[in-house]
C-alpha cells in the first residue's frame, strides 16, 4: 500500500502543543484527543476579550458573549446537518446528553412494561441511565445480541423494535470500532413506532453525520473526542420532541417565571440549560468544529480509515495477537482493540508506555457487558486520528514485539 496521507499531517501535528513539547505516540484518541492552538486561543481570547455571562446583561461584554455562544451553538447545528439551532442543547459530555434524555424524556413517556432496546455494544453511559429508569419505573431493556465478528444481529433486531419505545444504539463502537447502520436502525425502528437515540460519540469526530438523513430524534457526543475541551456535550433532540420534555436540572436560566407557587419553563434548548453554561469551552467546541470543516471531514474518515488499514495489516504479523471487530477498515471507526498472548493488557500498557513512550488504552473501556459477551476481562486499545502517522504504527508494532521478548511469550 502507498504510504500517502489524504491531509497535511505534518502541518496538522504543528497546530497541536503537546505534540510539540512531549515525545509521545499518542493512540488513545477514543478517550479524548488533544487540542489545537486554534481551540486553546478561542478559550484564552473568550477570557481576555469578552468574559461575561451569557443572555442575562445588556452591556457590551455580555452582548458579545452571549452571540459568541450562541454562534457556537449554529457551527454545531451545521456541522451535523440539524436544521435548527434550538434542537442544539449544550452539555457536559455524550453521558449528560444520554441522562438527558432518559431523563427528560424517558421519565414523562414511559411508564411500567415500556421497553427500551440497546445492544450488548453499549458504552456505559448508553446502558446505566437506562437501567436506572427501569429500576425507577418498572420498564424493561432488552439487548440487541452481537455476532463473534462484533456486528450487531439484525437479523433480530426487526422482531425486538417490535413493541419498543426507545431504541437506543451506539453509532460506533468505542471497543470493536464497528460502525452500526444506524439509518436502517432508525427507519426500522419508527416504522414500529419507536423513538431513536444514538450516541455518536465515536463518530462525529471521526465522519460526515447528518442527523436529517440519518432521521434519528435524538443523537449525542463530546467535544473533547473531536479536538475540543473537555467538560462540553452535545444533545441533538428534535425540536418537538424537546418541547414536550420536562427540564433535567432546575434553576437559574432555564426559567421564564419563578413565582413561591411554580415556574414556567423557559424556551427550548434553554429549558435544559441550568445555571451559568460553559460558554468558554462551547466556543472552544465552536472553533474545533472550525478546524475540522477547514480539513474536511471526508478527508478526516479517509485519513484514518487508510491508518486502520495498515494497522490491521502490521498487527496481524504479530504472533499470539487477536483484534477484535469487524476486518474491513471502512467498517470500523479509527479503533483497534486486541489482546496478546497472555499479556495483561495494563501490563502491555505500562510496556509500551515505559520503554516506548507509547499511549494506549488498557481495560473494559467503559464496556464490561461487551467485554463479558467476548469472555474477556480486558483488552488494548489503540485508536487513531488526524495527526496519527503510520510510521507511529510501525513503531506500536515494535513495542509489542518487545512485549512478547519481555514477557517470554516467544
Amino acid at each position: 500500500m502507498q504510504r500517502t496521507y489524504p491531509i497535511d499531517v505534518e502541518a496538522v501535528r504543528e497546530d497541536f502543543p503537546l505534540l510539540r513539547r512531549r515525545d509521545v505516540i499518542y493512540l488513545d484518541n477514543a478517550a479524548t484527543t488533544h487540542k489545537p492552538r486554534q481551540v486553546i486561543d478561542a478559550i484564552r481570547e473568550f477570557y481576555e476579550r469578552m468574559n461575561a455571562n451569557v443572555h442575562r446583561g445588556v452591556y457590551q461584554l455580555a452582548i458579545e458573549s452571549t452571540e459568541a455562544y450562541e454562534d457556537a451553538r449554529r457551527k454545531v447545528m451545521e456541522f451535523i446537518g440539524a436544521r435548527d439551532r434550538r434542537e442544539i442543547v449544550f452539555t457536559r459530555n455524550t453521558t449528560e446528553s444520554i441522562n438527558l434524555v432518559a431523563n427528560g424524556y424517558g421519565f414523562k413517556k414511559l411508564t411500567r412494561g415500556s421497553k427500551v432496546v440497546l445492544s450488548e455494544m453499549e458504552h456505559h453511559s448508553n446502558i446505566v441511565p437506562w437501567q436506572i429508569l427501569a429500576r425507577r419505573l418498572g420498564c424493561k431493556i432488552e439487548y440487541v445480541p452481537i455476532t463473534d465478528e462484533g456486528e450487531l444481529r439484525y437479523d433480530l433486531m426487526e422482531k425486538m423494535v417490535r413493541d419498543a419505545s426507545v431504541v437506543s444504539i451506539v453509532h460506533a463502537s468505542n471497543v470493536l470500532g464497528t460502525i452500526n447502520n444506524v439509518r436502517e436502525i432508525v427507519k426500522l425502528a419508527k416504522d414500529n413506532g419507536a423513538v431513536t437515540v444514538v450516541d455518536a460519540a465515536q463518530t462525529v469526530p471521526h465522519m460526515p453525520v447528518d442527523v436529517g438523513e440519518m432521521g434519528v430524534d435524538f443523537l449525542a457526543f463530546s467535544g473533547h473526542k473531536m479536538l475540543g475541551p473537555m467538560g462540553i456535550g452535545v444533545l441533538y433532540g428534535r425540536r418537538e420532541l424537546l418541547e414536550e420534555m420536562d427540564p433535567f436540572l432546575g434553576g437559574g436560566e432555564m426559567i421564564r417565571e419563578v413565582t413561591l407557587e411554580g415556574s414556567r419553563w423557559n424556551e427550548v434548548p434553554w429549558k435544559f440549560e441550568a445555571g451559568t453554561p460553559n460558554v468558554a469551552d462551547a466556543i472552544g467546541l465552536g472553533a474545533a468544529i472550525d478546524y475540522l470543516k477547514r480539513l474536511g471531514m471526508d478527508k478526516v474518515r479517509d485519513h484514518e480509515s487508510k491508518l486502520v488499514r495498515y494497522a490491521l495489516e502490521r498487527l496481524r504479523e504479530i504472533p499470539h495477537l487477536r483484534i477484535y471487530g469487524p476486518n474491513d477498515s471502512y467498517e470500523r471507526v479509527g479503533v483497534l482493540s486486541f489482546t496478546l498472548a497472555d499479556v495483561h493488557p495494563h501490563d502491555l500498557a505500562e510496556h509500551l508506555d515505559r520503554k516506548f513512550n507509547i499511549a494506549i488504552r488498557a481495560g473494559h473501556h467503559c464496556a464490561m457487558p461487551l467485554h463479558s459477551r467476548l469472555n474477556l476481562t480486558a483488552t488494548s486499545r489503540a485508536s487513531f486520528y488526524i495527526y496519527n502517522t503510520y510510521e507511529e504504527i510501525d513503531k506500536l508494532v515494535e513495542g509489542l514485539v518487545s512485549a512478547l521478548n519481555y514477557y517470554k511469550v516467544i
